[in-house]
């Protein structure tokens, strides 16, 4: 999925607590997890792997491979309020 820059703009300074906060709402529930690395399970049984290091920023490949794998749209993103409306 390709997102636009200006969606982009808004995500690059997310940290990992949001992250997996807003994958919480959207219903992951956390499987397992070893040391820094989160598995989380959502109800179809898709799973993904998080890196949690508190207060850190995920680069621009991670971050962009992290929503590729969950999933997300520009539509979800913007209901787990994790960007603002772009015009």
């Amino acid at each position: 999925m390709k997102l636009r820059r200006r969606v982009w703009q808004q995500l690059k300074s997310i940290k990992c607590e949001e992250l997996i906060a807003a994958l919480k709402r959207d219903g992951w529930k956390q499987d397992t997890s070893r040391g820094a690395v989160l598995v989380f399970r959502n109800q179809s049984g898709k799973r993904v792997t998080v890196h949690f290091h508190p207060g850190k920023t995920y680069g621009e490949k991670l971050l962009k491979a992290l929503i590729n794998d969950i999933g997300w749209t520009e539509q979800d993103l913007l209901r787990l309020k994790l960007i603002k409306k772009v015009g």
